[in-house]
Parts: structure tokens; sequence; C-alpha cells
């Protein structure tokens, strides 16, 4: 690709990493499943370890798989396009990859600010001190006034998992005062928002979910700048957080078709919602493209689309919620998102389980919330699903 051309981010999904191909005489990505290199040179070999053990990116020799995989580095270089930075850095899951942001940051400084609600795994890790850095928990409009010489990171996720409110990202990094933000875009995709063209410094996903696509993947990926991916990879190659080079090769393979799928989910996501809006057993929707989310005028401006999550409460809380849960039959009931396949579940009871009752409150997270994730379904398919799903509720209220 001619690297002056400013590619639409479904182009550069197609293409990105690709870029050998023809010099390397091939079509498809290199799978290199080695896990260790021989080393003929010995000095080459020192050089190349010392380097990759500091985080470089590459070195002349690979030495060990913990340290570098090509096909993890193709991944990752592809991955930086379609966010617009310089570098990426991969993770055997999105947890690995937060987990990794945290013990970099710690080298900066002895607290984060983080605003919820955040992925609970995320949230229960924030505060749960077993990184050994502190979290305190701030709204975004309070982060200006919590910035101390002490804090090492600012985290955000947005939309947010599970009400998908949208927080600002340039309001944010402007209130962070010089501080790194980190942005958990996972519900975004590049597709649809590019987190460090508003000033964040780490743009995370868990790449289980729309990168990967299709239920077979668990991996994260940090996009970055080059000093952050050194930082990052040096902690990677102490702690063992790599990505397998087989779904290092799935998650690029899959990137060509992630704005189609994107897209056609989102599509669909806009028709159920008003659908959703519609129905007696449904109290409320939660979805960007209802406006019924908070800072929802950022869709058009921070974010290309409203995506396709959306969280929906009931009438009947807790019973009503479990009826619809278990009365889906084309929709799969469990965690997880941005599958292929239409996904739905209880945060309360299971994605957000781990934060205690007052919290769950606080981020709206109550007894008769689902979240959606809508697939690729047919739309018709998928609303026939739920329909009768939540009309089974009803009728359980009624009875």
């Amino acid at each position: 690709m001619r690297d002056s051309t400013p590619f639409h981010p479904q182009t550069l999904a197609v293409h990105a990493g690709r870029e050998d191909f023809a010099e390397l005489g091939v079509h498809a990505p290199p799978l290199d499943l080695s896990t260790t290199y021989p080393v003929r040179d010995l000095a080459t070999g020192t050089e190349s370890f010392d380097a990759l053990v500091g985080g470089a990116a590459t070195a002349a020799n690979p030495i060990y798989a913990r340290l570098h995989n090509p096909t993890v580095a193709r991944f990752e270089a592809a991955f930086a396009q379609l966010e617009g930075t310089s570098d990426a850095v991969a993770f055997g899951s999105g947890m690995a990859a937060m987990s990794a942001c945290l013990l970099a940051a710690g080298q900066r400084g002895r607290h984060v600010l983080a605003a919820r609600p955040l992925y609970g795994t995320s949230d229960h890790l924030l505060n749960s001190g077993l990184l050994g850095i502190e979290t305190r928990w701030v709204e975004p409009a309070g982060i200006a006034a919590a910035i101390d010489a002490d804090t090492a990171l600012v985290i955000i996720e947005t939309p947010a998992n599970p009400t998908l409110d949208l927080v600002d990202i340039a309001a944010v990094v402007r209130a962070a005062q010089g501080v790194p933000v980190l942005v958990d875009s996972t519900f975004a995709t590049p597709v649809l928002q590019q987190p460090a063209a508003q000033g964040a410094a780490l743009v995370l996903h868990s790449a289980t979910k729309f990168i990967g696509g299709h239920g077979d993947v668990i991996a994260g990926v940090v996009a970055c700048d080059s000093a952050w991916a050194g930082a990052l990879r040096q902690v990677r190659a102490a702690t063992g957080g790599l990505l397998h080079p087989l779904a290092a090769y799935l998650l690029h393979r899959g990137l060509p078709t992630l704005g189609l799928r994107v897209l056609q989910a989102q599509e669909n996501a806009q028709r159920l919602a008003e659908m959703l809006e519609r129905h007696p057993a449904v109290a409320k929707v939660c979805y960007p493209g209802l406006g019924t989310v908070a800072n929802a005028q950022l869709v058009g401006s921070q974010m290309r689309g409203p995506g396709s999550l959306m969280a929906f409460e009931l009438h009947g809380g807790h019973a009503a919620a479990a009826t619809v849960m278990a009365s889906v039959a084309l929709a799969t009931p469990a965690v997880s998102l941005g599958s292929v396949d239409t996904l739905i579940q209880h945060p309360a009871g299971l994605t957000h389980r781990v934060l205690d009752a007052d919290t769950q409150q606080r981020c709206g997270i109550t007894p008769g919330l689902l979240r959606l994730s809508v697939g690729i379904e047919h739309v018709d398919d998928i609303w026939a699903d739920l329909a009768q799903a939540l009309d089974a509720a009803a009728m359980s209220r009624v009875a």
C-alpha cells in the first residue's frame, strides 16, 4: 500500500500487514509455530536476546516465542495501522493486556484514576490491588480535580460495558493534563472509533470479541506509540502474557471482514433497538443510536456509528430477565460479544457479578438488565426470537 494515501479503515483491514506478500510470493499470512529459534551466531543471539527482553519490536534472531513471534508481530503491525498508532502489542487475553498496561503504568506513579462502568473483570482487577497499584474511582467530570503528581494513568471505557454510555475521549485527555489515558475501545472497534486520534495514549481491545469475531480466539491487543509498546513488551516477556501464533493468524485472517461484520451488525442493532423500545415488556433501551445513553451526541463525531451492542431493562426484574435468557432459541445465552451470532447475557448475574450490589446500582446494572450483542443473522429472525422470549416473560408476570 502507498503510505501517503489515507486509506479508509475498511481498506486497511483488508490490506494491513500484507505489504510484503508479493516479495514473499504468498497470498495468505504465513504461520510460524516455532517455540524456539536456532542461534548459530552467539554474538548475534546475545544481542537479540538483550534487545527483545528490553522491549524491542524486532531483532536479528527471535530467540524464543515468549520474546518474539513473526506471526504475532504481523498482526500487531496490521492492528496498529487500523488504530492509527505507530505500534501495537498483542497478549493472550484482554485481561492480560489490561494487566500489562497497569504494570507498565506502575513505573510512572502510584495510582490510576478510573471511571465506571467498565468491564466487570477490569473493575475487579482495578479494585483488588493485586498488581500493587491503587485505583481511585472518579466520574469523567471529576478527572481534572483528581489528578496529582502520583497519577500514572487514567482509564475509561467507551462505549461503556454494559450500559453503552459514551465518554468524550478528547475531553478526558484534556482533563488528564498530560497523564496518559487508556481507552478500552472493545465495543467500538477501529471501524467505528479511533481513540488515539482523540489523544489517547493506549487503546485496548479484548480481541476475543469483534476482532476475532467468530468465538474461537482469546486475545487482547493494545495500540500505542513505540515507547509504550517497549514497556508493554518488557512486561509481556517477563510475565509470559504472549499471544499464541495460531490465535494471531486467526485474528489477522479475520481482519478483512471486520468492517462488513461490524456494519451489518450495527444495521441490525438499530432496527432491533427501535423494536425493543416499543415492546411492552421492555422498560427502557440503552443504545447510542436511540439517543438514550450519556453523550449520545458523540455518534457522528467521536464514533462513526452507534455500534451493535445494547442493553435493555425489563419490567419484572430478575425473573423476567431469567425467562428471556431461558426462552431465546436463535440467540445464544452466553457471555462475550462481537461474534457473528447474537449473544444475550445478564450483567448483574454474570459479567459484572464481581461488583458489589451498591456499585452495580450506581452503574445502572439492575436485576432486570440484559445486554445484547447483535450478530449478522437476518434481522427479522433475530427479532422473531427476541419477541417470543419477551412475550414469554410478559406472560410469566401475568401468571
